[in-house]
């Protein structure tokens, strides 16, 4: 299986300036099994991401809760749907902001696991944002810092802990 960091280059985390997707890479020193239930298990994913009723099962809807964020249209709740996965390999999830017409953000949102020596190489690929609206090149500025740093520095504890 290609990584989306192979096919276009970069690998390492670097970060282009394409505006309409953020694209993070990260070595986590799990193997991929533990790495999925974090990603897929609804009590792990409340504890680094968000809580809501995600259910492994495609064409699942679900909503997440958290905290507002007004300078970027979000309401603090997502409504999500699960698009496809492979066990263990890959999740793609769909995110649409309750606010609906308010807020047009429709993304897509695909976590990518290959094992690397004892651990994982996870990439994440958040596309959809809308480069003509400024709330939405907000939202890409705040949450590919975000994926970077708060919620993978998250994703980590919550793998240390497990």
């Amino acid at each position: 299986m290609t990584a989306p960091y192979e096919r276009d280059g970069r690998r390492g985390g670097e970060r282009d300036e394409d505006l309409t997707t953020i694209r993070v890479d990260q070595f986590l020193a799990h193997p991929p099994a533990k790495v999925w239930r974090a990603l897929t298990e609804p009590e792990l994913i409340a504890e680094w991401l968000m809580p809501g009723d995600f259910r492994l099962e495609v064409g699942h809807r679900y909503t997440m809760t958290a905290v507002p964020r007004p300078n970027t249209n979000f309401s603090g709740t997502v409504r999500a749907e699960v698009l496809a996965y492979e066990t263990e390999r890959m999740l793609r999830v769909r995110w649409t902001d309750a606010m609906g017409a308010r807020n047009p953000a429709d993304w897509t949102i695909t976590w990518t696991l290959e094992p690397e020596g004892r651990g994982t190489r996870l990439f994440l690929v958040h596309e959809g944002f809308d480069p003509d609206d400024p709330a939405q090149v907000m939202a890409h500025k705040l949450m590919g810092g975000g994926w970077r740093s708060q919620v993978l520095q998250a994703l980590r504890e919550t793998l240390e802990e497990l």
